[in-house]
Order: structure tokens, then sequence, then C-alpha cells
């Protein structure tokens, strides 16, 4: 028979064990937003070296489910470098962000040319030991 005494030590095992856990996801799920936010501000500043520090060195950009674009942070750095360098009204606005242990989900509001009607997007980043290794992108 359990007595009260290790009743509540059992009680309170618990209690740290989801304490912990909660804490954990927490954890992860500020990284992943830290990182998906620390590329969209450099993005808006065109700054290609700050852009790239939060990506893997094979990250892989997508269009969304499956059709990979390309592989590699050498990669993206072409596609980004002639993008920042050709157009100087490129923006993008944060609508909404949902983070889910290490998915970011961002709903963006892009401008190209501010002459041109703006773009809404998505993005799916996922988030690999530190780094964001997957970009899933709907139009």
């Amino acid at each position: 028979m359990i007595d009260m005494k290790n009743l509540l030590l059992i009680a309170l095992t618990i209690f740290n064990i989801s304490f912990s856990i909660a804490q954990d996801k927490a954890k992860i799920e500020k990284e992943a937003a830290d990182l998906a936010q620390e590329q969209l501000d450099a993005y808006n500043k065109r700054d290609i070296e700050a852009f790239l520090k939060p990506y893997s060195e094979n990250v892989k950009v997508f269009a969304f489910p499956d059709q990979l674009l390309y592989e590699g942070k050498a990669k993206m750095r072409e596609q980004y470098t002639s993008m920042f360098n050709q157009l100087t009204d490129l923006n993008c606005k944060l609508v909404n962000r949902i983070v889910l242990n290490n998915k970011v989900i961002d709903h963006e509001e892009v401008v190209f040319v501010k002459s041109q009607p703006v773009i809404y997007a998505i993005a799916v980043y996922t988030i690999t030991d530190g780094k964001i290794s997957e970009v899933r992108f709907m139009q």
C-alpha cells in the first residue's frame, strides 16, 4: 500500500518531469523563432552575411510540398545576393507566425517592386542542431 508520503513523492516527480519537458519545448521553440526572425531581419536589410548566418551549410530549399529548388548555403548565397542587389524595394512583412517544436510557419507579405502587387507567401522553416536546415515556400 502506498502511503501519503510516497504518493506525494510520486506526484512531485511527475510534476518535475512535466515541467522539465515544457521548459525544453519552450527553449526549442524560442530558438526556432529567433532563427526565423534573425534571417527575416537580415533579409529586409539585404545583408547577405547576416541572412545566411542562421542557415545550415547543407540547407535544402523546397517549393511546397517537396520540390527541391536547391541545396546548400553556397547556392543560397548566389540566389539571394542577386536578389538583394537587383531589388531595391525588397521587403518582407511578417503577417503571422506559428511556432511548434522545431518548426516555424511564417505568413509573409512580400514586396519585390513597389509598383507591383504584394505577394503573400508561407515559409515553413525546420530547425536542426541550432540552424535552419530546410525551408518550404508556398505562394
